[in-house]
Order: C-alpha cells, then sequence, then structure tokens
C-alpha cells in the first residue's frame, strides 16, 4: 500500500470484495472446538494492453488452500475442463454450419462453485469487522486457492 498506484490498487480490491460479498461466499461464525482456519493473502497483478500500457488493476483474495488437510478440509480436487481438441472440433463446426458464436468471460467464476466441505478461514486483512474480530470466515462458496477450486 506503499505504491503510487494505491488509489487503483484499493479500487481492485474493493473490487474483489464487492464480488465476494454480493456472491455470499462465507459467513462470519465462531471457530467450532478443534477445527483450525487456514489463511488467506491479497495477490496484486497489472494487465497490460498490448501496447504496454496498463489496462488494469487486479487483486484477488486467494486462500492458503497449502494449508488444507486432505480427507478434513477437501476430498476431491477434480474440475471438469474442455480439451484442447473438443473446442477446436466445436469450432470447426461452427465455421462450417456458421452459427453465431458468443464468447464471454465469468469474472467470478470460481465463487459460484457451492462448498461441500467445512473450511473455516480467518478474515482477510483490511476487512476484519469491528465487533467480530475472533469470528472466522465459514465459506460457503469456493474461494481461490482452495484445493476445491483447483
Amino acid at each position: 500500500m506503499a505504491s503510487r498506484d494505491v488509489a487503483f490498487w484499493k479500487e481492485a480490491i474493493n473490487d474483489e470484495m464487492d464480488s465476494i460479498m454480493s456472491n455470499q461466499t462465507w459467513e462470519l461464525v465462531d471457530l467450532p472446538p478443534g477445527s483450525k482456519p487456514i489463511g488467506c493473502k491479497w495477490v496484486f497483478r497489472r494487465k497490460y494492453h498490448t501496447d504496454g500500457m496498463i489496462q488494469t488493476f487486479k487483486a484477488r483474495l486467494v486462500a492458503k488452500g497449502f494449508k488444507q488437510r486432505e480427507g478434513i478440509d477437501y476430498f476431491d480436487t477434480y474440475v471438469p475442463v474442455a480439451r484442447t481438441t473438443s473446442i477446436r472440433i466445436l469450432f470447426a463446426l461452427a465455421s462450417i454450419h456458421n452459427p453465431f458464436v458468443h464468447q464471454m468471460d465469468v469474472k467470478t467464476t470460481f465463487l459460484n462453485e457451492d462448498l461441500n466441505e467445512e473450511v473455516y478461514m480467518e478474515q482477510p486483512e483490511g476487512f476484519v469487522l469491528l465487533g467480530n474480530e475472533n469470528k472466522v470466515c465459514k465459506l460457503v462458496k469456493s474461494l481461490y486457492g482452495l484445493k476445491q477450486s483447483v
């Protein structure tokens, strides 16, 4: 936060938190006995235009999923993805049959997946709610960095 671009980074952080809160990614709860919360950290990145000018400032809240324990915090890390050959076949068919092809980018894809396991995370730095300092975030939906969002 000592950067000369601090205003841009704060805006990016607020955008990320708005996305997280609007998706109801977690709820604040007391930590159950015997449970350990995982940490989280902010990851910052500049995106550039092809001419080298800064396009956007990106901030992501990332869970420290490397601290998750298999069989406790997660059971399965499988995520379905499309093979490149399958996508090429679809585009070949589209070029033959000439339908309208639409591309889109979902900004908060990971934040839409419901979690089946109980995962507790510390409140993010800079967003600890006053009066709830001892509470943790019980993740209801997936977050970047979790084993479930591989």
